[in-house]
C-alpha cells in the first residue's frame, strides 16, 4: 500500500467524532480546524498541496495542490499528524455540525471516491484531495454542489461527513435513482452522474424542491444524506430574528408572547 495503514473508532451519534490511532511515525491528514484533541508526542504541520505527499517538493507542485483546494472552496493549508513517539498515540476529528462520519477504505472502491466539495475531513497520508470536473455543463451549471466536486484517491482509509441520516444504496447496472441535488454526499467513480429538469410548470414553482434534481445511474455505490447543510441553515436563517437589533425579548417565553401581543414589539 502506498497509504498509511490507519486504525479508528467513530464515538457519538448525531455530533460524532473520530479518533485514529496513529504508530510510531504514522501520519493522518485532515482539513484546517478538523482536529479535537490529541494525545502527546503527536507533531502537527501545516501544508500545501492535497496531503498525498506524492506531489513532489518543488513549490510548483505545492501551489498546484493549493490550487486544486481553491477551486473547492476549502483553504490553501491541511494539517499533518504524525505520531513521532515510541508508543501507539490517538488524535481525533470531529464533524463541523449535526451528521454523520463515512469511513471508506478506498481501496475497496477501485481506488477514487467523487464527494461534495465540503464532505472531506481526514484521510490516511498519501490519500490525494483533489477536482473532479463534471463531464456535463448542464451538471456543473445547475447541480446544486456546483461544477467542481472532490476527488479523493488512494488505497487508504479516508472519512468524510454529512448531514443528518446517511443512507448507502447500490445501483445495478442501469439502474437510475433521483435524488434532491444537495442531498448527495458521495458516488463511485463509475456511477453516471447528471442533472434533470423536473417536469411540470406548477410543480417547479410550487413544490417546493427545487427547478432541478440529480439522477445517479448504476453500476456503482452513492451516500446519501437527509439533511444537507445548505438546507440547515437556510432554515435556521429563516426562524432567526428579524429585529433591528437581532434579537427579540423573551423570545419563546410566555411573557415574550404577551409582550408581542400588547404591541409592545
Amino acid at each position: 500500500m502506498n497509504n498509511h495503514e490507519i486504525d479508528y473508532k467513530i464515538y457519538g451519534d448525531d455530533m460524532q467524532f473520530v479518533e485514529v490511532e496513529l504508530d510510531p511515525q504514522e501520519t493522518v491528514v485532515a482539513e484546517a480546524g478538523a482536529l479535537m484533541m490529541m494525545e502527546d508526542n503527536i507533531e502537527m504541520e501545516t501544508i500545501f498541496g492535497d496531503g498525498s505527499g506524492s506531489s513532489g517538493s518543488g513549490l510548483m507542485s505545492k501551489l498546484v495542490g493549493a490550487g486544486k483546494r481553491i477551486l473547492t472552496g476549502e483553504s490553501l493549508f491541511m494539517t499533518t499528524f504524525t505520531n513521532v513517539g515510541s508508543g501507539k498515540k490517538h488524535v481525533s476529528f470531529a464533524s463541523p455540525y449535526p451528521g454523520k462520519i463515512i469511513p471508506m477504505d478506498l481501496s475497496e472502491h477501485n481506488g477514487k471516491i467523487i464527494c461534495q466539495k465540503d464532505a472531506f475531513l481526514a484521510a490516511a497520508k498519501g490519500v490525494s484531495v483533489g477536482i473532479e470536473f463534471q463531464r456535463k455543463l448542464g451538471t456543473g451549471f445547475f447541480g446544486g454542489e456546483g461544477f467542481i466536486m472532490q476527488k479523493l484517491e488512494g488505497d487508504g482509509m479516508t472519512f468524510v461527513h454529512a448531514g443528518g441520516t446517511i443512507i448507502e444504496k447500490k445501483l445495478l447496472p442501469g439502474e437510475t435513482l433521483r435524488v434532491d441535488t444537495g442531498c448527495l454526499v458521495a458516488m463511485t467513480h463509475d456511477v453516471d452522474y447528471n442533472i434533470e429538469m423536473v417536469k411540470g410548470v406548477k410543480t417547479a414553482l410550487f413544490g417546493g424542491e427545487g427547478l432541478f434534481f440529480a439522477t445517479l445511474r448504476g453500476p456503482g455505490k452513492v451516500w446519501i444524506q437527509s439533511l444537507p447543510f445548505s438546507r440547515l441553515a437556510s432554515r435556521v436563517f429563516a426562524a432567526a430574528p428579524q429585529t433591528p437589533g437581532g434579537g427579540s425579548r423573551d423570545e419563546g417565553s410566555i411573557a415574550g408572547g404577551l409582550f408581542n401581543i400588547l404591541g409592545g414589539k
